[in-house]
């Protein structure tokens, strides 16, 4: 269906967001709705869903997307919403994150969307809760962006059971139409390219679209197409468009949204202009507006909006982009380049266009070729990382001696059990704990991260790749610094940045909390043993073709 096609439809009957985004060459618009506290019925509820419904019946917006507990505050579910606006043909976009619910939960809610008629998921690590009933919630964390993803791919291929008697079965297949975020408005170098392997990752474990996060920076939003490409990452993208306001501008510029970062220099012309009679509202409406037509000339597949506005706030901001000639947003660059101190891109300037050339940085080139000093090698982090890397390639790498002298011991000791056992287990925390901070959770992803432990010194227990939630290089808790960064610095110091998420999807498996990493390491119990298992597997479910005979 074309776009002309679609605008003879009914306001309620809106075409599949999957068909608009995969095959229609139309330029979307999608509208982030933030859900009320308490039941639907409430003054502040009956506000959104009348909201929502006005915004469903304007003729050039696509789709609504609803927020999952934005901001770790808990507020009314998002498909409560979402059930009253597709039972009228509106498509929906429901946020799952993984902060509230482990992934049983996160599984049980996925079939309950896929089964009130939700296909389109945008699936989110989430913000660490700042607040709960009888004080701040904890967060669960029990996957990430990168196994939801995973896991809700698996449920599209129909998933496999087995009953207790060991009877395989396979499940009805979902049509979950899967999205994701990227936040490439990082200042530094090891934030940013982190994030594009991450979202390289997000793309092999199922992500269908991406959403990039927000942001006020044209040529970041130039870049992004522009690495994608250059990585062959070929999904649809929309860009980020928040309609800012004197509050949210101060808000964001203070770091109190994670990932979110207004600069400086966007903060001072939001108080210049909010001190005229309109408060700044028509200098935030053309600014939206134009953010809009940037995307769409840099090719992005729509905009999605958001803010805290009424119903003729979209409509003026959407009839100020459809007002531009086709090449104004050319103009608009200039004035829409927000951007931080000695901020991190990865492409050379364009002094004519004001975005990006098609050179790769000289200066970020030049440092991936440079050999580190001899007394960073031997005394700082590299040392470090290289003692412990030859260490485990020595003893816990498959295929070396240590590994089967490992395994055959372990073996043993696993059949005599008892107190070597128990010995054994706690020389290994002796080991771990101070030189790690090791949480014993019996499932150890230190080698996947550069020898950093994700249980102790990750807010979100991230395994598969960092949160969009970092600031200068920090965690959005605390005042520590991210261990994906400084796991991007320790890998890059050999050459080994870029490989730094090229594995399986990672999932901890809670049965070995409190057990011997090195022990299920050796016995393949561990989620490394666990995916050379399945890889084994599929080897061997894979047909013999005449070739590999005459082989």
């Amino acid at each position: 269906m074309n776009s002309s096609d679609s605008s003879r439809l009914s306001p309620w009957q809106k075409s599949a967001l999957r068909d608009l985004m995969v095959t229609d060459n139309s330029f979307l618009t999608v509208v982030e709705l933030v859900n009320s506290r308490g039941v639907i019925t409430e003054r502040r509820g009956s506000r959104v869903i009348l909201l929502a419904r006005e915004l469903a019946q304007h003729p050039h917006i696509h789709a609504l997307s609803i927020t999952d507990n934005p901001g770790g505050n808990a507020v009314l579910s998002a498909d409560i919403l979402g059930t009253d606006l597709i039972s009228r043909g509106q498509e929906v976009i429901i946020h799952l994150s993984c902060k509230d619910w482990n992934r049983n939960a996160l599984q049980s809610h996925a079939w309950k969307l896929a089964s009130e008629g939700f296909d389109n998921i945008l699936a989110l690590s989430g913000d660490c809760p700042t607040s709960g009933y009888g004080g701040r919630a904890a967060g669960v964390f029990d996957t990430d962006s990168v196994g939801l993803l995973k896991m809700l791919s698996d449920m599209n291929s129909g998933m496999e059971t087995r009953s207790p008697s060991g009877r395989r079965s396979r499940l009805e297949k979902t049509r979950f139409f899967s999205g994701a975020v990227v936040n490439n408005f990082k200042r530094l170098e090891s934030e940013v390219m982190p994030q594009y392997f991450k979202l390289a990752e997000k793309i092999r474990a199922g992500a269908d679209f991406i959403i990039q996060q927000i942001g006020y920076n044209a040529r970041k939003q130039d870049e992004l197409l522009r690495y994608m490409e250059l990585a062959n990452i070929r999904v649809p993208v929309l860009a980020n468009v928040y309609v800012l306001s004197r509050s949210s501008a101060r808000y964001f510029s203070s770091g109190r949204i994670p990932g979110v970062t207004v600069s400086p220099q966007l903060l001072a012309r939001v108080e210049k202009e909010a001190a005229s009679p309109d408060k700044g509202k028509a200098f935030l409406f053309e600014l939206a507006a134009r953010q809009c037509a940037i995307a769409k000339g840099l090719g992005y597949g729509g905009a999605y909006l958001g803010g805290h506005l009424e119903f003729g706030d979209y409509d003026r901001i959407l009839e100020l982009s459809h007002s531009y000639g086709s090449d104004d947003w050319k103009d608009f660059v200039s004035e829409v380049n927000y951007d931080l101190p000695e901020e991190f891109y990865f492409f050379e300037p364009d002094p004519a266009t004001g975005l990006n050339s098609a050179e790769v940085n000289r200066r970020y080139r030049a440092s991936r070729k440079q050999k580190r000093p001899l007394s960073l090698s031997l005394l700082g982090t590299s040392f470090i990382y290289r003692a412990n890397r030859r260490l485990h390639n020595a003893f816990f790498a498959p295929g070396h001696l240590g590994f089967r002298a490992g395994r055959a011991f372990y073996g043993l000791v696993e059949r005599m059990g008892g107190r070597l056992q128990r010995c054994l287990h706690l020389a290994e925390q002796v080991v771990k704990v101070p030189a790690f901070g090791c949480r014993d959770c019996g499932d150890c992803s230190l080698p996947d991260i550069a020898y950093l432990c994700p249980e102790s010194q990750c807010a979100k227990n991230q395994r598969n790749g960092p949160c969009g939630g970092t600031r200068d290089g920090k965690c959005e808790v605390g005042d520590k610094q991210c261990i994906w960064v400084r796991a991007y610095d320790r890998l890059k110091a050999f050459g080994e940045e870029e490989g730094m998420l090229h594995r399986p999807v990672v999932y901890r498996d809670d049965s070995l909390v409190g057990t011997s990493a090195w022990a299920n390491t050796f016995l393949e119990r561990d989620h490394h043993g666990r995916a050379r298992q399945s890889s084994r597997e599929r080897q061997a479910r894979r047909p013999v073709k005449p070739e590999d005979k005459m082989r």
